[in-house]
């Protein structure tokens, strides 16, 4: 048993090092590092391909299928790295301040690596691996692609979960759930023309910015009291191939944030009710939102162990990014789950991303309790 089967903070910086930036996409060294540990705490470990160097790893005790017990999921995958300068290499986990800083440090790989610290710590105490499930993704970060791909596997047939940890960036505090989110493109069309004699032509960018008009005041639909309001952005523009001609085509994409299933289910209404009949609607994204009941056992017991550990009680809590949960809940017969993990969430995505030893260490530390309780549960 080495070093990087205990500490996270050593398996974290491994894992930052080696990149997996998506897009374009590239899990499979990290996944097969994540393996090689996880075979030697004494797991069954399978790799699942979704694509070219796609990868999603699954970890179980041996001759056991997944589920039946505790949960946990993780993404490999990070966001790019932008365009600003980083203060510290941004794949080399240099530590700092007491901060260990790279890309995925908080979002998410910091999660994983103490939930795996936590995993070997149980194999070094007692000489066998924990009676839990490790999931780990591709393509997280551009919509769930590894976890969608895999809940098809027959390896997941008729699952449920005790409950499933979401290793997420939330310092360590239990989160009962998340928004939903819908990504369309829009495209208007026109008739190109002479930018001389524009009454020839219909510009389909003013097409697309009267429609971007009536999006910025549409109801989005009513908030909910726990997950909270709904929000539409946005996000991108392209129109036009030259400036001396009208443009004939223009299309714009926008994120919808949703709180409740009703307001998922009519916001792509609301979208095509501000189009004109000269423009097409086109769902890039469908992922619903996801809650599990504040008062629900497994969420009950994960709340008063991250108290034990010092985690400051905040009530009930959500957030607004997406996560795998909204993709294997349902799957695995609603089983419930709470998103917790050491990361940062406001530094996920920026230069200098980081995530606090202390928390990375409290976190192996709460996932072990997790681990032994659910165990004996």
């Amino acid at each position: 048993m080495t070093e990087k089967h205990t500490d996270p903070v050593v398996l974290l910086q491994d894992l930052i090092r080696i990149p997996s930036v998506n897009p374009p996409g590239d899990e499979a060294a990290c996944a097969a590092l994540c393996a090689d540990i996880l075979t030697d705490i004494g797991f069954e470990v399978t790799l699942h391909d979704f694509g070219e160097r796609r990868v999603n790893l699954v970890a179980r005790p041996p001759g056991k299928r997944p589920g039946d017990n505790l949960g946990f999921s993780g993404h490999l995958d990070t966001v790019p790295l932008g365009g600003s300068t980083w203060a510290y290499p941004p794949f080399s986990g240099e530590i700092a301040d007491g901060r260990v800083y790279g890309r995925g440090s908080s979002d998410m790989k910091g999660g994983i690596a103490a939930f795996i610290a936590a995993c070997g710590r149980h194999y070094a105490r007692t000489g066998h691996c924990p009676d839990v499930t490790v999931i780990l993704t591709g393509g997280e970060e551009t919509g769930c692609e590894g976890a969608t791909a895999l809940v098809s596997d027959p390896l997941f047939a008729d699952c449920y979960f005790t409950g499933l940890l979401i290793g997420e960036s939330t310092r360590n505090y239990p989160v009962i759930g998340h928004k939903g989110v819908l990504w369309f493109e829009c495209t208007a069309e026109g008739r190109t023309a002479h930018a001389a004699m524009p009454d020839l032509g219909v510009n389909a960018i003013y097409r697309a910015t009267d429609a971007i008009m009536r999006i910025r005041s549409a109801d989005p639909g009513k908030d909910d009291p726990i997950l909270g309001k709904n929000t539409v952005t946005v996000g991108t523009f392209r129109g036009g191939m030259n400036i001396n001609s009208v443009p004939d085509r223009a299309r714009f994409s926008v994120d919808a944030r949703t709180s409740s299933a009703e307001a998922h289910s009519g916001i792509s209404g609301t979208i095509r009710g501000c189009l004109c009949s000269a423009m097409s609607l086109q769902t890039l994204l469908d992922i619903p939102p996801v809650i599990t009941a504040s008062d629900h056992p497994f969420v009950q017991a994960v709340h008063t162990l991250a108290i034990r550990h010092g985690v400051v009680d905040r009530g009930i809590v959500t957030v607004p990014y997406f996560t795998d949960a909204a993709i294997f809940s349902p799957a695995f017969k609603n089983s419930p789950s709470v998103i917790i993990g050491p990361g940062e969430p406001d530094v996920a995505h920026k230069t200098d991303e980081y995530c606090p030893v202390d928390s990375l260490m409290t976190a192996a530390n709460l996932y072990s309790d997790c681990i032994d309780f659910f165990s004996r549960s």
